[in-house]
């Protein structure tokens, strides 16, 4: 998968949404909270980490509702 930008505000409404899917307290979602709040690309890259790790039927379940909001 290649390198791909995602901005902080996006960033914030995936946790959101996966938190909903899979836990508050999953540690890709506490990873992108922290992610938004610093704006740093080494919390943005650790983030993005874990939420590839996430099991792929959540990951999917969390980017669709991103996409039923708009």
């Amino acid at each position: 998968m290649s390198e791909l930008k995602i901005d902080l505000q996006t960033m914030g409404r995936l946790a959101g949404a996966l938190s909903f899917v899979a836990s508050p307290n999953d540690p890709a979602v506490v990873a992108m909270r922290a992610a938004v709040e610093s704006g740093e690309d080494k919390d943005v890259k650790n983030a993005r980490t874990l939420f590839l790790r996430v099991n792929a039927t959540q990951r999917n379940a969390a980017l669709a509702m991103l996409m039923d909001d708009d």
